[in-house]
């Protein structure tokens, strides 16, 4: 029999592991009436916040990469959701903006917070005590020198 520290239950990652799959697990119907994948919800959240933002700006905010992001652009392009322009002034550089349809699902969207923070949580109290905790967490993670590729 395992050590108490090598069992499954006992590991955080797999905490984490399970509470992602539960989470995805509710947001699918609720992103569903939107046409919109949990990726493609978080870029536009991304987009409804800054309105206009690069790709490489979009992969800073989302912790992606371009490998992941173009093709979920691409989708949310030929949806009629956003529109990507290369910058004039550096060919480079892609812009992505919302168009009408796009800034409209806004207000569609405005509903899913509520409905998956009553799902997940008991009070505002609660949320923003695990989103602190969770916030603490990550910035410690960021700023450690523990192991890390």
């Amino acid at each position: 029999m395992s050590s108490p520290e090598l069992l499954l239950s006992n590991q955080l990652c797999f905490l984490v592991h399970r509470l992602d799959r539960e989470i995805s697990t509710r947001y699918r119907p609720l992103l569903g009436e939107l046409g919109l994948t949990y990726p493609q919800y978080l870029a536009m959240l991304a987009l409804w916040e800054h309105g206009e933002l690069t790709v490489g700006e979009l992969c800073g905010l989302l912790y992606l990469d371009t490998g992941t992001v173009s093709p979920l652009l691409k989708r949310l392009e030929s949806g009629g959701l956003v529109v990507r322009q290369r910058r004039p002034d550096d060919e480079r550089s892609v812009t992505i903006t919302l168009s009408e349809a796009g800034k409209e699902l806004e207000q569609k969207a405005a509903r899913v917070p509520g409905a998956m923070a009553s799902c997940l949580l008991a009070d505002a109290g609660e949320y923003h005590s695990l989103k602190a905790t969770l916030s603490a967490l990550i910035a410690r993670l960021e700023s450690s020198s523990c192991a890390r590729e």
